[in-house]
């Protein structure tokens, strides 16, 4: 095993989505994909933040990028 994070990833991405999926066409493989990476990254709750979800502990942002207290 060369890295656990990436053993991992790969492991929940075939089980959760490449062996449930039929894909119809290419097209279809990447919305798929890009869906189902968009959730993960952004919805699911992780582990090593104490489960809890990505976008949960950030704050937003103006356009300008500074953070919406110090405005």
């Amino acid at each position: 095993m060369q890295n656990g994070n990436c053993e991992a990833f790969n492991g929940r991405m075939r089980d959760e989505l490449l062996n449930e999926t039929l894909f119809l066409g290419i097209d279809h493989a990447r919305e798929a994909v890009a869906a189902w990476t968009h959730s993960y990254n952004t919805e699911r709750p992780h582990s090593a933040l104490g489960y809890q979800a990505p976008s949960g502990l950030c704050r937003p942002t103006h356009r300008n990028g500074r953070s919406a207290s110090r405005i």
